[in-house]
């Protein structure tokens, strides 16, 4: 059975059980190839600020490291360019080399949507370390010390409920919903990989993490279900026995169960999205 605490107390003298080095020096490319596949490639709408885009990079930042660049360049812009300008960008400030494998790629690919400097805070909160948004020797005891699927869990829940207070959530909502929850499982099971966990083993315990999610997707069905159905009888209740029924009422308990409800059913939704994810890991194993 794979031991997660006498994991962790080898990674502070550098080695798993196994005699694996678990810093993640030189994972950047495994960490980019998730984070490409989200960014997308070449864009050039006039209506969009940000201007010529090619795998997330804007012409104004392809300028600040080849002056004088062009758009047909940016367009066939290196794979060495690219990752020199997210190692640059986003890799360094997070520390990534410091980091445990899979916090890594949770902590960037944050760190690529909302600045590193947001996604360095969330991680200092679970971990439990001051949010200052700088990685230094404290935050990197304090992750090392925690477990860190827990902490890779933590973290994209964070980024999630952030994503949700924006004002364009309502817009991106399906695809951060889903980007987030690929990004933790493939975190997930780059940890797990590197920890020296067994195939077997790795494929059982996402497996689990996809079972748990979709129960937990079942039950806020349910419960907005129930919601939904507890708002009628209330509403109707009261009604009923009074001859001149209270709106007010009426209408503050619909609303509450209103939100309820759609805090339910986003929930759901959310997790139906973890359990694809972690099934789609597992299979990848």
């Amino acid at each position: 059975m794979f031991d997660a605490a006498n994991y962790c107390r080898g990674w502070l003298s550098g080695f798993t059980p196994t005699g694996i080095i678990t810093m993640a020096s030189g994972n950047l490319a495994a960490c980019l190839k998730t984070v490409l596949a989200y960014e997308g490639g070449w864009s050039d709408n006039p209506k969009d600020p940000g201007g010529a885009t090619m795998k997330g990079i804007t012409l104004a930042t392809f300028r600040r490291f080849k002056p004088g660049a062009t758009k047909t360049q940016l367009r066939n812009i290196a794979s060495s360019d690219v990752e020199h300008i997210y190692g640059v960008g986003f890799w360094d400030p997070i520390r990534g080399n410091d980091l445990p494998f899979g916090v890594d790629l949770a902590t960037m690919d944050y760190g690529v949507n909302s600045g590193p400097s947001r996604a360095v805070k969330d991680l200092q909160r679970v971990v439990g370390a001051p949010a200052d948004g700088k990685v230094g020797a404290g935050t990197l005891k304090a992750v090392i010390l925690a477990d860190n699927k827990a902490t890779i869990q933590k973290l994209c829940a964070r980024r999630l409920s952030f994503m949700q207070g924006l004002k364009i959530w309502k817009t991106f909502k399906r695809g951060w919903s889903r980007r987030v929850a690929d990004v933790e499982a493939k975190a997930v099971a780059m940890w797990l990989a590197h920890a020296g966990m067994p195939a077997p083993s790795r494929q059982s315990e996402l497996n689990a993490e996809a079972n748990k999610a979709k129960d937990q997707a079942q039950a806020q069905t349910k419960g907005a279900g129930g919601a939904a159905g507890g708002g009628v009888v209330a509403g109707g209740g009261d009604a009923a026995v009074s001859a001149e029924p209270n709106w007010l009422l009426i209408a503050g308990i619909a609303a509450v169960v209103a939100v309820v409800i759609a805090v339910l059913v986003i929930k759901a939704r959310q997790h139906k999205d973890r359990a694809a994810a972690y099934k789609a890991a597992a299979s990848a194993v």
